[in-house]
């Protein structure tokens, strides 16, 4: 910066400063005189004079107005015809002698670590939940558990059962690591922090597995969003009754509707593929024959195509929840 204000005279500030590889603002500022003394800032002509500040003060620490919210203050003295001065002036007294904070006892919760998980291919990340499909009469409920792939997007398991027990939860999970031939030390299992959830009977059989278990934050609703998204898939469908007639009934559809989101239903986050496609490895020759039409349809009416030939979306390459913040977005599809 010294040798920039020596040269800037003869060769130019904006020649000196690319040169130098300096800031044209910071040598102005630098070169510029400071004042030897700060002038203190006016009192403004609207502001309270001390004795009426104090007058105030004294109107709120009274016995009667302790309790009393400003804007109550305020109207009181005016049913009694006195104005001291506005609400807003009342709390910046206030805030000036520290005498404004929140009264209730409210809990502080501690930051927890996010949980970061990231699948590259099928069978590394499963998320599970439990949701509540509403039965035949009030506070009449059936429970809903899907175990779902966190690449794939791709159902594993899903029971519908009567009532949420941390026994169903272990026996849905052991048939779905059997079912997919899961190994030890190849898996993480995330799920919230419900009573099953955490329970030991699921804890013991993951470990037993070789199965890494993640959780949700305490009191973070959305460190489980995949789960979430697919249940709101489920809850949207035009056939989603408002109730069940039993829990045969409810079990008839889930039937029907995993059968229709595993082979037909087109998934956005995964280049409108279906999840049994891309989580047994059919991606590259069904977005193989999707570049063939669109190659077809290119040569046919190139002048439809502006900017570049048709491609077919490209798949994820990876997938998280909850990504660092140094993670490249590109080739990602991130939920938080």
């Amino acid at each position: 910066m010294t040798a920039a204000a020596v040269l800037a005279p003869a060769s130019g500030t904006s020649a000196t400063c690319s040169a130098l590889g300096v800031s044209r603002a910071t040598l102005h500022r630098r070169g510029a005189p400071r004042p030897a003394v700060l002038v203190p800032r006016p009192r403004p002509v609207r502001a309270l004079a001390p004795e009426e500040e104090v007058a105030v003060l004294d109107a709120l620490h009274a016995e009667r107005f302790v309790d009393r919210a400003p804007a109550a203050i305020v109207a009181t003295l005016l049913d009694e015809g006195t104005f001291l001065c506005s609400v807003r002036t009342m709390y910046r007294l206030l805030t000036r002698n520290r005498e404004v904070r929140e009264r209730r006892d409210q809990l502080r919760h501690p930051a927890y670590a996010a949980p970061e998980l990231l699948a590259t291919g099928p069978n590394q990340v499963w998320t599970w939940d439990i949701t509540k499909l509403r039965g035949p009469g009030k506070c009449k409920y059936f429970h809903l558990y899907v175990i779902l792939d966190l690449f794939s997007r791709y159902v594993v398991g899903w029971m519908v059962a009567p009532i949420e027990s941390a026994v169903l939860a272990r026996k849905l999970i052991e048939a779905s690591c059997e079912k997919q031939g899961i190994k030890p030390d190849e898996l993480t299992v995330h799920a919230d922090r419900g009573s099953s959830m955490r329970s030991k009977l699921v804890a013991m059989l993951l470990a037993d597995l070789g199965v890494i278990k993640s959780h949700s934050r305490p009191h973070v609703s959305n460190d489980n969003p995949f789960s979430e998204s697919h249940f709101k898939t489920l809850k949207y469908r035009p056939e989603f009754p408002d109730r069940f007639g039993s829990i045969q009934d409810a079990r008839a559809f889930c039937v029907a509707f995993f059968a229709w989101y595993g082979t037909e239903h087109r998934h956005s986050g995964i280049a409108m593929l279906t999840p049994e496609d891309v989580h047994y490895g059919r991606a590259p020759q069904v977005l193989a024959a999707r570049g063939h039409v669109l190659d077809a349809a290119y040569a046919a009416h190139p002048e439809r195509f502006v900017h570049r030939p048709p491609r077919p979306a490209a798949l994820p390459t990876a997938v998280w929840i909850n990504p660092p913040a140094a993670t490249a977005p590109l080739q990602m599809e991130v939920l938080h």
